[in-house]
């Protein structure tokens, strides 16, 4: 079977870094497996992108659109891509039509990303600008009619359909069974669905109107954790056939580490530096997102210091003096641990789970730095 190392395929699994019982000796050599998935995710996604999508994009006359697509297949860490593959190993050798069914995650995730930064009026993505501003800039620059912000807008909408149809069709032209498929189609329906209705949540979910903490996680898992982590391992999994009790661990595991993700993220994007996040540092704030630490900042505070957060919330046009100012308040009211702690329990539940099951030790240790790399993650 093929691997991921260049001209050599050797299978994932039985590479030399990778059948070492223990979780610490396999520490080391974990990060070389996700480099090497990653490495292949990239070029498959690279490789379809150029044979499939390329000419349909020439075709609408938008030059510019294909630079803008492969640049956004081109920068991520493939994560959920990397957990729809460990979902596959549970029950099934290497695999190259997995690995590229797998790798279809990255056209998804390019829909959901286009589409939220017109959402959040974004003006970074992964540390170049975001979509819908070049676009913007590519009808200004031709002096074409119209509001040059609305086609870029409209441009970026447009490019996240087609990422959302190419996904569907590098899945489906993977090269894995049809058996397999038809197992897995009912979950990523289920996930496309909840991806949206996560994103309808989220557009409500304002700030200034302080949203209970059970919505906040609920927009959490729809919206970011469960279609990062959750449903790619349990479509991986079905794809392979896994049992139903695997399955079950794998969706406990998956609900697990993708709130953990999310609230990292949330921490990051509040405090994280655009060098880490490749967005504008408190870019959440600026957008006065309800994030889990924004809502947990105002539940934990006193009246004192939630006067100082609602007024905050609600000033429509905050400067960096301001930010600085919700930081600190912020980590005034203890927020950041508080997160920090929900963060560490969902991860030792993770961890629980995986220990308790029925997995095979090399998918055990790999899941484990998963899971550690989500929940602690500086990027």
């Amino acid at each position: 079977m093929s691997g991921i190392n260049g001209n050599t395929r050797t299978p994932l699994l039985a590479m030399p870094h990778l059948p070492a019982p223990a979780r610490g000796q396999l520490a080391t050599a974990f990060p070389m497996w996700r480099d090497a998935v990653r490495r292949e995710v990239v070029r498959s996604v690279a490789d379809f992108v150029g044979t499939r999508c390329v000419d349909d994009l020439q075709a609408a006359g938008v030059d510019i659109a294909a630079d803008v697509l492969r640049d956004f297949v081109d920068g991520g860490k493939c994560v959920r891509s990397a957990f729809m593959y460990l979902g596959w190993l549970c029950n099934a050798d290497d695999e190259p039509g997995a690995l590229r069914a797998a790798a279809s995650f990255e056209l998804l995730h390019a829909f959901a990303l286009l589409q939220d930064d017109v959402m959040d009026g974004a003006t970074l993505r992964r540390g170049r600008p975001a979509a819908h501003l070049r676009f913007t800039q590519w009808h200004r620059e031709r002096e074409m009619s119209g509001s040059p912000e609305r086609f870029g807008e409209a441009a970026a909408v447009l490019l996240g359909d087609l990422c959302l149809v190419w996904a569907g069709q590098m899945m489906r032209e993977s090269g894995v069974g049809g058996a397999a498929l038809a197992r897995a189609w009912p979950r990523y329906d289920a996930m496309r669905a909840e991806l949206a209705v996560g994103q309808f949540a989220d557009l409500v979910n304002d700030a200034a109107e302080f949203p209970s903490w059970e919505r906040v996680l609920d927009v959490l898992r729809r919206k970011s954790g469960n279609y990062t982590v959750r449903r790619p391992l349990e479509i991986g999994a079905a794809m392979a056939g896994c049992s139903p009790g695997v399955l079950v661990l794998l969706g406990g595991y998956g609900e697990a580490v993708g709130e953990a993700f999310q609230l990292r993220d949330d921490v990051l994007g509040i405090f994280g530096s655009p060098d880490i996040t490749g967005k504008p540092a408190g870019s959440d704030l600026f957008e006065h997102k309800a994030t889990s630490v924004v809502v947990a900042a105002h539940r934990l505070a006193d009246p004192s210091l939630r006067r100082e957060l609602t007024q905050l919330m609600r000033t429509s046009d905050l400067d960096e003096v301001d930010i600085r100012r919700w930081r600190k308040l912020i980590v005034a009211s203890g927020a950041v641990e508080w997160i920090e702690e929900l963060i560490d329990s969902r991860l030792r539940r993770a961890l629980e789970l995986i220990d308790s099951g029925e997995l095979d030790s090399a998918i055990r240790t790999a899941l484990a730095e998963m899971a550690s790399a989500c929940a602690q993650r500086a990027a």
